[in-house]
């Protein structure tokens, strides 16, 4: 199999991959390319639901470092993805209620990187993510992790909402990010709670917003009333901290 960098390519080493059920990220493919093979392995992604993504030879040609990628490339993630069970698991076997956090659509690979680094240090028991419109475990995620995404598990779903409202039959409190939501120093992460952060430009989608039961507003008295996504993720997370472990 032709693997390098997170990457197979070629036809053949592409089709294993997909009949094997191994876990990828996307899958890259020449634009105007028509013959059955392609389609086959398109039709193949769609039905695993993976997120085909159809690019110039010349960006297959730089991923692949002038690789014989026969106009196909897979995106695997450097560390495999886990399950709600596996969650959920990991948080009975350290005898503390599930602390999650919710990433819409997050597409910077240094933001998902960092936000991984503080939910090790603060032990968030899982991160949440959508296969599609967003960044998957990358080898740019994994580097600036610094090594936690070693430790923190990473689940990757088709669909936030129906993650949302399966959370919430299992008793979660589901709290996301608004300006107009209450301030986030009044968070409370005691019992079993979930924290939704919006995409970097959009915030949290219209559908995926109905479904809160709460949310959060982080105050900002100077010019510029934003801040990265990875600075949110990481204040919400630590106020989750200071609810469950306060001084006193």
């Amino acid at each position: 199999m032709k693997e390098s960098n997170n990457l197979i390519y070629g036809r053949h080493s592409v089709k294993e991959a997909l009949v094997a059920e191994q876990q990828i990220n996307k899958i890259f493919v020449q634009k105007g390319l028509n013959n059955s093979t392609i389609k086959y392995l398109v039709s193949l992604s769609k039905q695993k639901h993976i997120p085909v993504a159809y690019v110039p030879k010349t960006k297959l040609d730089k991923l692949t470092i002038n690789g014989n990628h026969q106009g196909v490339v897979l995106s695997i993630p450097v560390i495999d993805y886990k399950k709600l069970d596996d969650v959920l698991n990991l948080a009975k076997s350290n005898n503390e209620d599930p602390l999650i956090i919710i990433l819409d659509s997050i597409e910077d690979p240094h933001n998902l990187g960092s936000i991984l680094r503080t939910a090790d240090a603060v032990r968030i028991h899982g991160i949440f993510i959508p296969k599609r419109h967003a960044v998957g475990l990358t080898d740019v995620v994994a580097k600036t992790s610094v090594g936690a995404v070693e430790h923190v598990p990473v689940v990757r779903v088709t669909n936030l909402v129906n993650l949302v409202k399966k959370l919430k039959e299992l008793g979660f409190w589901v709290w996301g990010t608004d300006m107009k939501g209450k301030d986030y120093r009044y968070l409370n992460a005691k019992g079993p709670t979930a924290i939704v952060v919006g995409n970097e430009g959009k915030g949290i989608s219209r559908l995926l917003k109905q479904q809160m039961d709460g949310m959060l507003n982080i105050p900002m008295i100077g010019h510029v009333q934003s801040l990265n996504a990875s600075v949110a993720a990481s204040l919400l997370m630590y106020q989750a901290y200071n609810s469950r472990y306060p001084l006193n």
